[in-house]
């Protein structure tokens, strides 16, 4: 039982700091990384280039190995795709993008346009959902800054 605790113990200490880190406050605590975020949502969107790229591939072969790099991969692709999600719902529409603001529809709807991209990259394998998404990425920022 005793090691048990300990066990879950350490299970706890290794693993929850790395959430709380990668995970943006909701206090709010006023400190706020716009371009830090964009740049991870397009750094999310070359991983799932490449991992799309890699499925393709992988997907023509039938060995353990490959099918192992396959599942892999579209564990990877999922997880860069829901991380976009969430930098789109928890830091910029329920933080950063004001009702009262200017341009706030536009911003709105170009935001909604990455997490259907997003989305979309989850459901498929076809290297334009990734192409569709870095644009939807880079039309958001384009909004936002209100260029």
């Amino acid at each position: 039982m005793k090691r048990l605790s300990m066990i879950v113990l350490l299970t706890g200490i290794i693993f929850v700091p790395v959430a709380v880190v990668m995970a943006h406050c909701e206090v709010p605590c006023g400190i706020y990384g716009d371009q830090r975020r964009f740049e991870e949502m397009l750094e999310d969107g070359a991983t799932i280039t490449k991992a799309i790229d890699s499925i393709r591939e992988l997907s023509t072969k039938s060995d353990a190995n490959s099918r192992n790099q396959l599942a892999r991969w579209v564990a990877t692709k999922e997880s860069h795709a829901t991380n976009t999600q969430h930098i789109i719902a928890q830091y910029f529409m329920a933080q950063r993008i004001k009702s009262d603001g200017e341009g706030y529809e536009g911003k709105l709807i170009s935001a909604h346009k990455v997490l259907v991209a997003a989305m979309k990259c989850k459901q498929s394998a076809e290297p334009a959902t990734a192409v569709a998404l870095e644009g939807a990425i880079k039309a958001f920022h384009q909004v936002y800054e209100g260029k």
